[in-house]
């Protein structure tokens, strides 16, 4: 029987920052990716990066607006070298826009670890936590999460195995880590939620490994 497949939708209206390079191939197909910046309301930006097969990529140019439709997906990386854990937005249609900046997720899925709840020191709540989101294929994406407020206070509150529907945006944030004697910056990815879909319930899912394309 086919097990049920999750809801994954990214919709991004930003600025190409780099033209596309190669990433990797797999069953024969090329992909390529590239960085697309997307200006939030308060002015910050947040830099994702886009994946892409190579024919797609071949409409893309530096510094020009673009429309992405697709689905964020993970990567289990086993080289040792950089993130474990890669993300990116698997886009499916690229097309240049005129319109305003976008950053729209609608994730469904399973909470796959037990939530990580904390205040910051001025007494503001956060949870963390990991979104299993199955594909075809008998695969899965693990997509970090973060929740803000009563929110955050919500779902630190759900047992593993909940199903969660919920919309949001994928954020970056710079961070500085120590490698020997060397204080590296390093940027992570993760999924900002703003808010639960109304219809959310709690299901058990099966989980598959994490694989991408």
């Amino acid at each position: 029987m086919e097990w049920e497949r999750n809801e994954n939708r990214v919709l991004l209206r930003g600025v190409v920052e780099e033209m596309p390079c190669f990433s990797h191939e797999s069953r024969g197909q090329r992909f390529e990716t590239f960085p697309l910046s997307v200006e939030r309301l308060s002015g910050a930006v947040d830099c994702l990066p886009i994946l892409c097969e190579a024919a797609l990529a071949g409409t893309v140019r530096r510094k020009r607006r673009l429309e992405v439709r697709g689905e964020l997906r993970s990567f289990n990386n086993k080289s040792g070298q950089g993130r474990r854990l890669i993300l990116s937005i698997f886009a499916k249609s690229l097309e240049e826009t005129t319109g305003e900046f976008e950053n729209e997720l609608h994730l469904e899925g399973v909470l796959c670890k037990t939530p990580v709840f904390r205040r910051t020191p001025l007494g503001r709540e956060i949870c963390d936590f990991i979104l299993a989101v199955n594909r075809r294929y008998g695969r899965a994406d693990y997509l970090p999460c973060i929740a803000w407020g009563r929110l955050a206070e919500g779902i630190a509150a759900q047992p593993v195995g909940s199903r969660l529907c919920l919309e949001g945006r994928m954020q970056s944030r710079t961070y500085r880590k120590v490698c020997g004697d060397v204080m590296e910056e390093r940027t992570a990815f993760e999924v900002s939620v703003m808010r639960l879909a109304p219809e959310e319930v709690t299901q058990a899912f099966p989980l598959y490994p994490a694989e991408l394309i």
